[in-house]
């Protein structure tokens, strides 16, 4: 059921073009939230700005959410759009496999540059202008049961995951003086378009997973909503884990 919870709410999601990013901006806006919708596909950003805009308020601007003059762009955008901004969802990221011993230099500085510089510039390019309008706000960042577990070929990728948790921590100091609340979230094993095709993935994480499944994306973007949400303002500094109970067990999948 659909509300106007979040009708005074103005937000940025990065790579929301399908999966997890475009559920989180989907339920946003139909629970009255006007959404910039970013993802470095064109494309993708267009026609998920065309779905979600059913909903309500929806927009889309493509480019690459590692770049700080987009970055900027973004949050300018969403200003001069819709007249404020109050939420920021750092939900772009990429994951590239490889073998510790082999991984590339290459492959490193990609991951590095948009899971971590990404969130961390769009943070503060938020934090700067939610601090300019004195209103309060959230941001919100992307971490992964990779951030607290160890995963084979995912050394990169799960060292930048944890980084945003202690991020989300350390920003409380910085933050919390502008009403500014920052969490994280870190979701398991999911079912996207990229991942719902693979039964061997659905059949995998289905075993292991105490609670018989992996999550959907309404999984996540429920928890996501009630991060970003006015009435959790309160909560900061905080990471939310939603894997239906696999870190509590962590058998291997592999």
């Amino acid at each position: 059921m659909y509300t106007d919870y979040f009708s005074n709410e103005v937000a940025v999601i990065t790579g929301a073009g399908q999966g997890i990013g475009f559920e989180i901006a989907k339920q946003l806006c139909a629970n009255g939230a006007s959404v910039l919708l970013n993802d470095i596909d064109a494309t993708l950003a267009k026609n998920a700005a065309a779905k979600i805009s059913a909903y309500g308020n929806c927009i889309a601007l493509a480019g690459d959410a590692g770049d700080v003059s987009f970055i900027q762009k973004m949050v300018d955008e969403a200003v001069q759009q819709f007249g404020k901004l109050t939420i920021a969802v750092a939900n772009a990221g990429i994951t590239l496999f490889g073998d510790f011993f082999n991984y590339k230099p290459e492959a490193l500085q990609s991951v590095m540059n948009l899971n971590i510089g990404g969130s961390f510039l769009l943070t503060q390019a938020a934090a700067k202008q939610i601090r300019q309008q004195k209103s309060g706000g959230s941001i919100l960042l992307m971490s992964s049961v990779t951030g607290h577990q160890a995963h084979k070929n995912l050394a990169a990728y799960g060292i930048t995951k944890a980084a945003l948790e202690m991020l989300a921590k350390t920003l409380v100091v910085e933050l919390s003086p502008y009403n500014i609340s920052i969490n994280a979230i870190a979701p398991g094993a999911t079912i996207t378009e990229r991942t719902g095709e693979d039964e061997s993935y659905i059949n995998t994480w289905s075993r292991i997973t105490p609670l018989g499944r992996p999550a959907t994306v309404e999984d996540i973007a429920n928890a996501a909503l009630f991060m970003v949400a006015p009435a959790a303002r309160h909560v900061t500094g905080q990471s939310l884990v939603i894997d239906g109970g696999w870190t509590s067990v962590s058998p291997s999948p592999y």
